[in-house]
């Protein structure tokens, strides 16, 4: 679902600070663009947590209803998909710490082999899971 929110982006010393006023969330750029890059990665953050517990989205407030705090604030839209935001933050890689015997890290190290793709495989397996696309 694909949707656009306004946000009002203040100037600071350095960059940006942006307030969504729809989620009533707060984010910064150092750069005008940054700062819109980083509105649409916290609208989709919170988007998707919030779909994860079941919550409704909020509906995007009319931009007139938006004020400024000063004259040099800025308002304008920012435009996010929802199902594409989560494919993408769906298939990002985590660092994850997994405990071995030393022999066997030893053995793996030496053989050349992968172990997070081994471990990957073998989880999917475990789960009865399929690759996502």
């Amino acid at each position: 679902m694909k949707n656009s929110y306004p946000i009002v982006l203040t100037p600071d010393k350095v960059g940006y600070v942006v307030y969504i006023p729809d989620f009533n969330i707060n984010t910064e750029g150092d750069t005008l663009t940054e700062a819109i890059e980083m509105a649409r990665d916290a609208i989709g953050l919170m988007g998707i947590d919030m779909e994860d517990d079941k919550k409704v989205l909020p509906t995007p407030s009319e931009m007139k209803t938006v004020t400024k705090e000063t004259e040099n604030d800025i308002v304008t839209l920012v435009d996010v998909d929802f199902t594409e935001y989560r494919k993408q933050n769906d298939m990002r890689s985590v660092r994850r710490n997994v405990t071995l015997p030393s022999w066997l890290d030893f053995e793996a190290t030496k053989s050349g082999v992968n172990v997070s793709a081994i471990l990957q495989r073998a989880l999917k397996q475990e789960l009865h899971l399929v690759d996502k696309q």
